[in-house]
């Protein structure tokens, strides 16, 4: 089409037309989500459960960090919360927001963590993958866990008082020693299903936490709970399930594992 034949919008019909409006993506409810800079799997793993959870959506910010997980750059996280959480789709009502840390959770606090979000989500339900654990494994009833981590010492020991402070009692703890989460979210599935059976597998254990939103761990937990015979728990989808919840979604979707049952 030459120059002198083009047209414009002038010389076409132009038309404005008439339009209605339904709930959008979310007609059941909205999740915010709170993501690390480094976090190559929370997405991923959430994308995984909410696409059985019809009429409900997730909308997520990113937060900088360093990869060296450490008490000191995870305490530095909790600056930036709130401007994260500023982000994530302004206008529109949210019933929930998780903050998607497990180690900061238990380094800044969880109630830190929600004061933060409600400073620009007032009144917000708020979960981290810490609180979702807690809230699960009393759920299904149990207080005597395996804690598994990829975290340094310093790190597992904050854990372990951490949770000793929610009346769970931690009688084994398994650690993959890696403080580079670029490389926690690489660590493979034959890894985790020995450190689940390993750790899971001690008489006065009757639960599993594996704890780290960069392992890949939602679409293992019901093949390994069926080879153990004991509930497994892990940050991603326990925060997932939690939010769900909190959101006034019951669902059952057991190809999650047990948690997903009640």
């Amino acid at each position: 089409m030459t120059p002198s034949t083009m047209t414009t919008a002038t010389d076409t019909s132009y038309q404005i037309l008439p339009f209605t409006m339904d709930e959008g993506v979310m007609p059941r409810a909205a999740i915010g989500l709170v993501v690390l800079a480094t976090d190559q799997t929370l997405e991923h793993e959430w994308r995984q459960v909410f696409a059985h959870v019809p009429g409900v959506a997730f909308f997520e910010a990113r937060l900088y960090n360093s990869p060296d997980i450490n008490p000191e750059t995870l305490a530095g996280m909790e600056k930036d919360i709130a401007a994260a959480v500023k982000l994530i789709v302004p206008d529109v009502p949210l019933q929930v927001v998780a903050f998607g840390c497990t180690s900061g959770s238990v380094v800044i606090g969880e109630d830190r963590i929600a004061d933060r979000i409600r400073s620009v989500r007032p009144g917000i339900a708020t979960t981290t993958p810490i609180t979702a654990a807690v809230a699960g494994l009393r759920a299904l009833g149990k207080q005597r866990i395996a804690l598994i981590t990829p975290y340094v010492q310093s790190v597992n020991e904050l854990f372990a008082r951490h949770l000793a402070k929610s009346n769970m009692q931690v009688n084994c703890i398994a650690t993959f020693n890696h403080a580079n989460d670029n490389e926690v979210a690489r660590i493979d599935r034959e890894s985790l299903r020995n450190a689940v059976m390993t750790a899971g597998g001690h008489d006065d254990v009757d639960a599993v936490f594996v704890s780290c939103t960069s392992l890949r761990m939602a679409a293992l937990i019901a093949d390994f709970e069926k080879e153990l015979g004991k509930p497994v728990l892990a940050s991603n989808s326990a925060m997932a399930w939690h939010a769900l919840r909190l959101a006034g979604i019951n669902d059952a979707l057991p190809q999650f594992g047990s948690l997903y049952q009640i």
